[in-house]
């Protein structure tokens, strides 16, 4: 049976102001600020958050270090009018195609941002785009796995299970090869709780419902309303499951 079409992903302009309560909030935010500030070089003066969303997480890293000059880029409206409520500057511009000049910055970040890019090449040019931006000896710092991290044993991943992609736009592994063609090269792991992000049945099916795992779950030989039937029906449906533990890459340019 062929695959039904993926849902499209979520209105970010709608979303913005209610985006970061259900996405853990400030524990969450202050985890990844901190995971992406240890694998920044001390002597970093400017970073470009790409895909800062709300700015939640880039304010953070900007409050922690004072003397490193933070900027933010989206293409969300709504998203972008949040973080510059926040104070941060924003471009309103898309992570493969900045208007930023050729190695004029000592770090990029983007976090939870590479897995919901499915057009074909587009993490690619969002990766090179990112070397193109950094200095010789900049960083480039970026989530991976995102999606599989959520996977934590539960019930609910083995009701999903079989209606995952093969192909993650983040794995680590693609991610590291198209670093290497941007001429970047690793440099450094973290790992931080997704606090608050331990999923419960109903979330879920609510979550599928509002294309929130467009990037991830494409239900097979089922309709998406029969595999909510599946969630909704697991025991303990307001229980949250185990949280997610993200993982960061560091990858330095030539």
């Amino acid at each position: 049976m062929p695959t039904p079409p993926q849902k499209p992903l979520l209105d970010y302009d709608a979303e913005a102001e209610a985006y970061d309560a259900t996405r853990g909030g400030t524990p969450r935010a202050e985890a990844a600020a901190a995971a992406v500030l240890g694998l920044l070089p001390p002597a970093a003066a400017t970073l470009l958050d790409l895909g800062c969303g709300t700015g939640i997480v880039t304010t953070r890293i900007a409050a922690a270090r004072p003397g490193l000059h933070v900027f933010g880029a989206d293409t969300s409206y709504g998203m972008a009018a949040m973080a510059r409520s926040r104070g941060i500057p924003v471009l309103l511009a898309s992570g493969a195609r900045l208007p930023v000049r050729s190695g004029s910055l000592d770090a990029v970040s983007a976090v939870w941002l590479l897995h919901l890019l499915r057009s074909p090449g587009l993490v690619a040019a969002v990766i090179s785009e990112a070397g193109r931006v950094l200095r010789p000896g900049g960083v480039f710092v970026t989530t991976v796995d995102k999606d599989s991290a959520h996977d934590v044993g539960s019930d609910i991943d083995e009701v999903l299970a079989e209606h995952l992609t093969a192909t993650p736009a983040d794995s680590a592994q693609s991610v590291t090869a198209h670093a290497a063609g941007a001429g970047l090269h690793p440099a450094g792991e973290a790992l931080f709780t997704g606090h608050g992000q331990g999923r419960t049945p109903l979330g879920a099916a609510a979550a599928l419902l509002a294309g929130r795992y467009a990037s991830r779950v494409h239900p097979r030989g089922i309709t998406p309303r029969e595999l909510v039937d599946r969630l909704e029906l697991l025991p303990g449906p307001d229980t949250p499951r185990a949280e997610p533990t993200y993982r960061l890459r560091g990858f330095v340019r030539d």
